[in-house]
Parts: C-alpha cells; sequence; structure tokens
C-alpha cells in the first residue's frame, strides 16, 4: 500500500477481498514517535485479530450461571 497500490491491486494479488486488505490495513496499522508516522505492522494485526476473536461468539450458559451452580454444590 505504501508503493502506491490501492486495496483492488493488492486484493486482486491476493486472490481476497478489497475490504478484506481495507480491513487487514486498518487492523494493523499502528503510531510511531509521536503519532504523525503510521506504519503497517503484521504482528500488531494479528495480535488485534486474535483478541477481538477471542472476544467474538455466544458466551456459555455455564459460565453465565457460575453463581447459581457454585450456591447447589
Amino acid at each position: 500500500h505504501s508503493k502506491g497500490y490501492s486495496n483492488r491491486a493488492i486484493a486482486r494479488e491476493l486472490n481476497c477481498s478489497p475490504s478484506t486488505v481495507g480491513y487487514e490495513l486498518k487492523r494493523g496499522t499502528v503510531s510511531l514517535y509521536t503519532g504523525n508516522v503510521k506504519r503497517y505492522k503484521a504482528a500488531e494485526g494479528q495480535s488485534t485479530y486474535e483478541l477481538h476473536r477471542s472476544e467474538c461468539g455466544r458466551k456459555s450458559l455455564f459460565l453465565r450461571r457460575h453463581k447459581f451452580i457454585d450456591y447447589v454444590s
């Protein structure tokens, strides 16, 4: 992206959706120094992705009812 390629051009090369490229760039872009310089860091993007994935999905009923289970036990 820093070499002037658009999200569509990158997506064509990677055989994925342009929105996927945009999301990844948004996820992995970090501010350096005083916030004036922005760079893409793959490791930062991956850790953000893993954090978001760990928080998504339906939560177990067992985890929400632990007070009742402790009371019955």
